[in-house]
């Protein structure tokens, strides 16, 4: 349920929100990895959160270009 709704919200986006999206998850996921090899990470499980976010920002990105290469 809770992917369902972060997907709808990123479905929403423009690309160039998809892109400042990306950047933002990019840089707290370097920010969660500096915190564990310092042991200063609590939540494990954001890391995973973040990197199936990316992931999801990239699809949506390809499928954007996809359909606008198409219309």
């Amino acid at each position: 349920m809770k992917s369902e709704q972060r997907l709808s919200d990123l479905r929403a986006l423009s690309a160039d929100q998809l892109s400042d999206e990306l950047v933002n998850l990019k840089k707290e996921q370097f920010n969660l990895r500096f915190q564990g090899a310092t042991g200063q990470l609590e939540n494990v499980a954001r890391v995973r959160e973040v990197r199936r976010d990316i992931a999801r920002v990239r699809t949506l990105q390809r499928q954007k270009t996809l359909d606008a290469a198409k219309a």
